[in-house]
């Protein structure tokens, strides 16, 4: 009996233990890992591009910077917590660059990234010209970086977007990528400051932090002027507040020292 017993209890037990087993974690297939991460990114810039876009060129003139600057920032928090399973929510170049630096990414998903916030950034611009007045949009330029019309306005320019592309940037890479720091409220934060950037920058330089978000409307509406600086100022603001991460902030330093 006693040994029916003993064996009776290596059964339950046996079983209670195969049963709290949690299933094996199913591997993303070609389609998950690949494609739907560059259709993520394509939608979400759309979107944001779209209603930023809309923001600017509906602005009530009274509001000032205040509505682009809630618009924007709001957006930008409400995608990035919904596609960040999907794709990470980058929705801007000089992320992608700035994650693969970090160590967030691999390379081989760089370009597709960056493409596909490009189209989706002609797509939101194109989707704002259908939506708006053609007054409204004539006057705003179809809300392309508009505000530079001078030589004397570019050096100011420049290096406002480099200063606040960076902060945002290190806001992303530290709430997002970096271990010891990384955070649940990276939506919250970056949208935050997104809304305080333009809100302190507007003025200067139409705060863009976003080539996708300035390539589209400048494709649609075919206004180039000045449009180099809003290249230049986003990927200098995010390539040194990648360093800055890597090398002196963040936790992945000595990964790149040793390679």
């Amino acid at each position: 009996m006693a040994d029916e017993k003993v064996e009776m209890g290596e059964v339950e037990t046996s079983l209670m233990t195969s049963e709290s087993k949690p299933a094996p974690a199913r591997m993303p297939n070609r389609f998950e890992r690949l494609l739907q991460p560059c259709v993520g990114e394509l939608v979400g810039t759309m979107f944001f591009v779209f209603i930023g876009c809309v923001s600017v060129i509906e602005n009530v003139e009274t509001t000032g910077r205040l509505q682009p600057a809630l618009v924007h920032g709001l957006a930008v928090a409400v995608l990035v917590a919904c596609m960040a399973e999907i794709s990470g929510s980058h929705f801007n170049p000089t992320f992608t660059l700035a994650i693969y630096l970090c160590g967030g990414m691999e390379m081989n998903m760089v370009a597709p990234y960056l493409a596909s916030q490009l189209v989706g950034g002609v797509l939101g611009a194109a989707m704002a010209k259908v939506m708006t007045c053609k007054e409204k949009y004539a006057k705003a330029h179809g809300a392309a970086f508009d505000l530079l019309q001078s030589d004397s306005q570019v050096g100011r320019a420049v290096f406002a977007e480099v200063a606040m592309t960076c902060l945002i940037t290190i806001v992303l890479l530290l709430g997002a990528v970096n271990a010891k720091t990384r955070s649940p409220m990276v939506p919250f934060l970056v949208g935050c400051t997104v809304i305080l950037n333009i809100l302190a920058g507007g003025d200067i330089s139409g705060t863009c932090m976003n080539s996708a978000r300035a390539f589209g409307p400048a494709i649609v509406n075919n206004y180039w002027t000045f449009h180099w600086v809003y290249w230049v100022g986003p990927i200098g603001g995010g390539l040194i507040a990648a360093v800055l991460v890597r090398l002196l902030l963040g936790d992945r330093k000595i990964r790149l020292i040793l390679k």
